[in-house]
């Protein structure tokens, strides 16, 4: 059989997951209670499927370095990892189409991509790899595969796919896809037996994929070609690096794979299957991922409870009391905390909304910030003041760069600095620092073996992350692609 090529689709917001999920660092990205993200989860549940040697990787340009951190701690294997990188989201269509285009270039028209939402959750990985193989059999006789998860509960909050004619190869026809239903519809849909839920993952040989594409979605696919012939292509030791076109991909239409394409194609078939599956949607169904006690409360952290019940409690670092309530989600992160109604999860992502209206950086980012050298955490802030706290890895550099508006001290906590700073180029060791003045061109880096730790105070009339003119950047970087440290 042919090559099989997971493509793993790492978009998205998470809004309703606000504040853990944040767009500068979004839902895949999650630390389950394992230690596992979800990104991390997917990668490993592909990878651990038969001939797999490569993984191919859709996701936006911002968050390539922190992807890398999630790869680097699980590819054991060293198995080959392709990076198609997107300038702005326009959904998955358009995201499926570059990675089919990319497949068919370099490994062939007969190869097969398992396409995979890069937050979802699957249990029971013999039932998953099941449920591929008859896809994959599928996939080979020219239909575009899907996956229909066998419905549990009357949900509200998923699509459905009404199958038709059971087919000899394994699978069912598709009838319909049908939009997210009423209570009503569901419960109907639950009871009649012949509805499942549309996971959003799908197995499609590569040649059929582009030709039903050209057929029922030529704008989708043309902006893909034309994004990925102008797109500038880095082969390094771990990984290639595909950065797609930002103005030809611009034009892509912003659409799902499913309305582009599986609800106009004649060629759809589903495969029903029970793998144990949850999409990770909303802080109620990742609450059904913990154990629960005998009042039905879940906690994570340290928490003392006096008459409380079903409430879902996560403060991995600071104590929470609660006294007589009930029916509530408690998320608290260092610098934001959700209190909600446990049955109205989903409108969390209104509160990111307001906030992206506001111009609040919490919609984005959290207190600590990762960045392709390190991170670094914003202590306190205030008035013509900012204290960070900076750790850079071992053999890496921030840009060499220079502010406007703010100058900078620098404190080392641990470790070894190298620091230029105008025209001077020294070594800092723990408990020396440095003055930065504004207008200064600077570069940080870490000569040492161990994580260099730092405290940089800010001082100035403006003190935003945009205050940057980047001169040499060893990532790549630029004030286009990311105009922060």
């Amino acid at each position: 059989m042919s090559a099989l090529i997971p493509c793993i689709i790492a978009g998205g917001a998470g809004t309703r997951l606000w504040p853990v999920s944040r767009e500068a660092r979004p839902k895949p990205f999650m630390r389950l209670a394992d230690g596992q993200s979800l990104l991390q989860k997917t990668f490993l549940r592909a990878t651990r499927l038969a001939d797999v040697q490569r993984v191919i990787t859709v996701t936006n340009r911002e968050l390539l370095f922190t992807t890398l951190d999630d790869y680097r701690e699980i590819n054991a294997r060293g198995l080959a990892l392709d990076l198609l990188l997107e300038p702005c989201g326009r959904n998955t269509a358009p995201a499926i189409a570059v990675a089919a285009l990319h497949a068919q270039r370099m490994y062939g028209d007969d190869s097969q991509l398992l396409v995979l939402p890069a937050d979802h959750l699957i249990q029971d990985e013999q039932a998953f790899a099941a449920a591929v193989t008859t896809a994959r059999q599928l996939a080979a006789m020219g239909r575009l595969v899907t996956f229909g998860i066998q419905p549990t509960r009357a949900e509200t909050g998923y699509g459905y796919i009404e199958t038709g004619a059971a087919l000899t190869e394994g699978g069912q026809e598709v009838a319909r896809f049908v939009e997210k239903p009423d209570a009503a519809s569901a419960q109907q849909y639950l009871d009649g037996g012949r509805h499942l839920w549309n996971a959003g993952m799908f197995c499609l040989q590569v040649d059929c994929l582009l030709d039903e594409l050209q057929r029922c979605a030529p704008e989708v696919l043309e902006a893909a070609r034309a994004s990925l012939d102008a797109s500038q292509s880095l082969q390094g030791k771990e990984c290639l690096q595909c950065e797609l076109d930002r103005n030809e991909f611009a034009q892509a239409p912003n659409i799902s794979i499913d309305y582009a394409l599986m609800e106009r194609s004649r060629k759809v078939a589903v495969v029903p299957c029970a793998i144990g599956w949850n999409d990770i949607g909303s802080w109620l169904t990742l609450r059904e991922l913990l154990p629960s006690d005998a009042q039905g409360n879940q906690v994570r952290g340290e928490v003392i409870l006096h008459d409380v019940n079903n409430c879902y409690i996560d403060s991995p670092e600071r104590l929470v009391g609660a006294v007589g309530v009930q029916d509530l989600i408690v998320v608290d992160t260092p610098d934001a905390l959700l209190i909600a109604d446990a049955q109205r999860s989903q409108d969390v992502k209104h509160i990111v909304a307001e906030l992206k209206l506001r111009g609040h950086e919490a919609y984005r980012l959290h207190r600590t910030v990762s960045r392709p050298w390190g991170s670094y955490s914003v202590i306190e802030e205030g008035p013509r003041f900012k204290i960070k706290r900076i750790v850079v890895r071992p053999g890496a550099a921030l840009s060499l760069q220079m502010h406007h508006h703010r100058s900078e001290h620098w404190i080392v906590v641990s470790g070894m600095a190298r620091v230029v700073n105008g025209e001077q180029d020294f070594l800092l060791d723990t408990n020396q620092s440095t003055f930065i003045p504004a207008g200064h061109s600077h570069r940080l880096s870490n000569p040492g073996v161990i994580d260099l730790v730092m405290i940089e105070v800010q001082s100035g009339e403006y003190l935003g992350e945009d205050d940057i003119v980047r001169f040499e950047d060893i990532y790549g970087r630029t004030a286009d692609s990311e105009p922060r440290p």
